[in-house]
């Protein structure tokens, strides 16, 4: 019979014919099968079938003095046994419909013996068979796992042998042929084995503690030849041994606990409530936005017998996922009735309106006739009355932070980055989901217009600004009127206050698709919900193109299917 060759000593064919080994060759050849195990064990460890989990990780942003969190899939061991849920569901369908077909045949076959015992026999056969085909596919699904089982035993046992054997040739008295030698020898190794046992115990509880096992092992066989040289009894051996692995593995157990939270902060990123209750508890927001536009509507009325109305007013609107992150970090699931309280005092914070009384003297010409037909004029003085009505809009996310403790924030933007997993909720609102807009470049003919050239100048500084409910300025940012407003007055080309999408509309004069040239404004309707009918105005530059205010600041083509929907008129101031 052919004899297998060592691997582990194959380079020295002379050293293997010998009898009897020197402690130097021992250890050597331990070490050299330790090693080529290892290296087995760590490929079959590659072989386990994986799976990826998500998690977050938090980065810190310089530019924005900010955590920012991002999303990143890590890649683990896929649970041993584990089913496929698809794979699980069609071999239910099928065997539900197998037996289906079986308690059908049971219906007729009493009425034929042979029927009867045949369908008998064929169902037996049929469960062998199954039951052969599962236990098949278990075992090979199991393969990789009994794989790594049995070499991580081997590797163990060639571990301890190899510190074991280092041990013996770095303390000559455990060298000596004795009975008093060979029992310390027994010991010895029993404690090496001890010792991987343990670590290998306690190293499933982080990470990479398998690794640190293997590395606390041979630092204790390192440790245990120092204290054989300087005590001889083997109690002392012992001790360091178990004094070692209370130090390594107190350290490790605190490993576990920080990656527990790290699981339990992934699952925080969704939103936890029903859909139809966040939906319903935004319309419930929506609708306080819409009695506070009725009031401004109707402030002349509330307010009558003013000479002049004056407004400086914000948009009034709110972007739907900071709401619902917010009340998720705050409330988690949800339902309307709980949040109400909460959804007025939000309200109460974003926006805050204030009138003011102003009183001019101001001067007019007066005619009167005197008692010989003759006409005077002079100048007569008289209380001209004001009315200034201020609508701060102050973002509803700067007040959301406001009122977040500093673990609310952060699950605040996780949730508010991600759209709670769910950013279907609020996919006709162009600020609940921003685009990157189009890359467009405006043709150089149409800057021949002094005045359009300073304008969209003017614009394209802003490009990638983010969408902020209220914003005028680059200090703020800018909602889509605000964007608007602050283009046309500092590029000198019409000075034009702070208003809304309504109020810039009522100072146009309409002008057809076909007259609208660059430099005009667009104005749509509903892209959010809103009582008035513009909600959104953009700049048009031509050749069917905008700039506006989206989420970001962006070009956009107007021809899209969504703002063809959305579309309501040509303005020009």
């Amino acid at each position: 019979m052919k004899r297998k060759r060592n691997i582990y000593d194959a380079d020295d064919a002379a050293r293997s014919k010998r009898l009897r080994f020197s402690a130097e060759e021992r250890a050597a050849h331990a070490e050299k099968k330790a090693e080529v195990l290892g290296q087995k064990l760590e490929k079959a460890k590659a072989e386990v079938p994986k799976q990826y989990r998500p998690r977050i990780k938090r980065e810190f942003d310089s530019a924005t003095g900010k955590v920012r969190p991002t999303l990143h899939f890590e890649e683990e061991v896929r649970p041993r046994g584990k089913k496929n849920p698809a794979a699980k569901g069609a071999l239910k369908a099928g065997r539900t419909a197998d037996l289906a077909v079986h308690n059908k045949i049971r219906q007729v076959e009493h009425e034929n013996v042979g029927t009867e015992a045949a369908h008998k026999t064929e169902f037996a056969a049929e469960n062998i068979a199954a039951g052969a085909v599962k236990s098949g596919y278990r075992y090979a699904k199991d393969t990789p796992y009994r794989k790594v089982d049995k070499l991580e035993v081997k590797s163990a046992k060639a571990t301890v042998n190899a510190n074991y054997r280092a041990a013996v040739r770095d303390n000559p008295e455990l060298q000596k042929h004795s009975l008093s030698t060979m029992y310390q020898k027994r010991r010895v190794k029993r404690e090496y084995a001890k010792a991987y046992r343990e670590a290998h115990k306690n190293g499933r509880r982080g990470a990479a503690a398998v690794k640190k096992a293997k590395e606390a092992v041979g630092n204790i066989g390192h440790a245990a030849v120092t204290v054989i040289k300087s005590n001889k009894g083997v109690l002392l051996l012992v001790g360091g041994i178990a004094l070692l692995l209370i130090m390594v593995f107190s350290s490790l157990s605190s490993c576990s606990v920080t990656m527990e939270g790290a699981m339990g902060a992934v699952l925080g990123t969704s939103y936890t409530s029903e859909d139809p209750d966040i939906l319903q508890v935004n319309n419930g927001y929506t609708d306080l936005e819409k009695q506070l536009e009725r009031r401004m509507a109707n402030i002349e009325s509330e307010f009558p017998g003013y000479d002049e109305y004056q407004y400086d007013v914000d948009t009034i609107g709110h972007d739907p996922n900071e709401l619902i992150s917010y009340l998720t970090a705050k409330f988690n699931a949800f339902t309307p009735a709980q949040v109400q309280t909460e959804l007025q005092a939000l309200f109460d914070q974003q926006y805050i309106l204030t009138t003011r009384e102003e009183v001019q003297i101001r001067y007019r010409t007066v005619t009167w006739t005197d008692e010989d037909g003759d006409e005077h004029e002079e100048e007569e003085a008289y209380e001209y009355y004001i009315l200034h009505v201020t609508l701060r809009n102050r973002s509803l996310g700067t007040i959301l932070s406001e009122r977040l403790t500093e673990d609310e924030k952060q699950r605040y933007a996780a949730l508010l980055q991600l759209k709670g997993n769910k950013p279907y909720l609020f996919g006709d609102d162009i600020y609940a989901n921003p685009s990157e807009g189009e890359h467009y470049q405006v043709p150089g003919e149409v800057l021949s217009d002094p005045s359009f050239a300073a304008l969209i100048t003017e614009a394209e500084k802003y490009l990638g600004y983010p969408y902020v409910w209220g914003g005028s300025s680059p200090s703020t940012s800018f909602d889509c009127s605000g964007f608007v407003c602050y283009v046309y007055t500092h590029s000198g080309v019409h000075n034009l206050p702070r208003t809304t999408a309504t109020g810039i509309y009522n100072q146009c004069a309409i002008v057809s698709r076909s007259e609208a040239k660059p430099g005009d404004l667009i104005f749509f309707t509903k892209t959010y919900n809103s009582d008035g009918p513009v909600s959104h105005v953009g700049i048009y530059v031509g050749d069917g193109m905008m700039i506006h205010c989206g989420s970001p600041i962006q070009y956009a083509n107007i021809n899209s299917s969504y703002w063809q929907e959305h579309f309501y008129a040509f303005g020009r101031l």
